[in-house]
């Protein structure tokens, strides 16, 4: 039977290889997809990892509608009182509440300088925004109580005002006050990578803020769907409304971002890409199987006089199914397994080299040998019921008419 397959394959050459290139090509087209789709999933939960999830930032903003006799355009301010309102109401809600305030501040040492922002904080900021500390400490209850003039910089600015020598310990002046470095931090490229920060209650001090905040960020539970988050959201905008004179519709006055909503509109947007992907990759399997189908319609039907002497001569039914099964199963394996092998050897490649690049948004775009293993098994099947059906026609004609015909 192994001779008589290769035997048929080659005297069909060109008919073979674009057979097993569309074969081969819907395994391959299939495990890119899905590395791609990983690569973009595996980013995601790695940006998701280092934040947390349950957290919201409200921060004021300017009104665009007129409320209650006062003119739109006007700018809304926070304190400390609004955070405690808030905590007050939304009680069941809220576990943390974690205000900040900023200044734009010269960060010098000896020569060397750099423009920052100064984010005055509390301990407990780190629940909400991930600060990987790389060298000392961040700001602790102590800082805040006493008022330390202390700060927690970056690791780029670390570089910048201490080429070469160690940072922890040594002062800094940011625009005319000495602050003592207790740590520094990995930069991860975000907004606030280029900031230094230092006790709210110094900044508090030291600024003339008028006992306003800049923003305030907090932790919350039992906010697991898109309702409750936009219920939640509305409740802050109602309180702050009746507190600062805007209307709660307002989306002017006040600014919410929300990690929850963000992170379950992205989920969303990643099944659907996820299910696309995988109907574009089945659709393209698919036809590389119809191809099967073809080809052994055609050869069914150039080999029906063979099949008719066969009989004749006393082969049974099974014998013939089973070769044409048999050279059906031949092609979609060995091109559906050269198919899956470039596959995933383009993933690995693909992900050689955006680990060079060091890339955030597309991170180890692979698949798992085993869904690639059950493609390819898949097709390999397919394959099989493509050959079956014209094989069990062939097989069903009387020896007779397949010579007449």
């Amino acid at each position: 039977m192994f001779e008589e397959i290769i035997s048929s394959l080659r005297r069909n050459k060109m008919r073979t290889a674009l057979t097993g290139f569309s074969v081969a090509w819907g395994i391959f087209i299939l495990i890119v997809l899905l590395g791609a789709g990983n690569g973009l999933l595996h980013s995601l939960d790695a940006q998701t990892r280092q934040r947390a999830l349950n957290s919201m930032r409200v921060q004021p903003g300017w009104t665009s509608i007129e409320y209650k006799g006062h003119k739109a355009g006007r700018r809304v301010r926070m304190n400390e009182s609004d955070v405690r309102e808030l905590t007050a109401k939304l009680k069941d809600n809220i576990i943390d509440v974690m205000p900040t305030v900023s200044q734009s501040a010269r960060l010098s040492h000896n020569q060397e300088y750099t423009n920052t922002s100064l984010i005055g904080v509390y301990p407990d900021h780190t629940k909400v925004e991930i600060i990987r500390m790389a060298t000392g400490r961040f700001i602790n209850q102590i800082d805040i109580n006493d008022n330390r003039k202390v700060c927690v910089i970056g690791n780029k600015t670390a570089d910048v005002l201490f080429p070469d020598s160690d940072p922890i310990g040594q002062f800094v002046n940011a625009s005319g006050v000495n602050y003592k470095v207790i740590g520094t931090y990995t930069d991860d490229n975000s907004s606030d990578s280029q900031s230094a920060y230092i006790p709210f209650s110094t900044l508090m001090t030291i600024y003339d803020k008028g006992g306003y905040i800049d923003r305030m960020a907090f932790t919350t539970k039992g906010l697991e769907t898109m309702e409750l988050n936009e219920q939640f959201e509305s409740d802050i905008c109602e309180i702050m409304g009746e507190r600062r004179m805007f209307d709660k519709n307002d989306n002017g006055a006040l600014w919410i971002w929300n990690r929850m909503t963000n992170y379950l509109q992205t989920q969303g947007a990643m099944s659907i890409l996820n299910t696309a992907i995988w109907v574009i990759g089945i659709l393209t399997l698919i036809s590389g199987i119809v191809g099967v189908s073809n080809i052994m319609l055609i050869t069914v039907k150039e080999r029906t006089h063979e099949f008719g002497i066969r009989k004749a001569l006393g082969a049974k039914p099974r014998q013939i199914l089973a070769l044409i099964v048999a050279e059906s199963i031949a092609i979609t394996a060995i091109f559906g397994y050269v198919g899956m092998i470039l596959g995933i050897g383009a993933t690995e490649l693909i992900n050689m080299i955006v680990t060079q690049m060091n890339s955030e948004a597309f991170q180890d775009p692979t698949v798992d040998i085993a869904i690639a293993v059950e493609a390819t098994v898949t097709l390999i099947i397919a394959g099989t019921l493509a050959g079956f059906f014209p094989a069990k026609k062939a097989v069903s004609i009387k020896p007779i008419e397949a010579l007449r015909g």
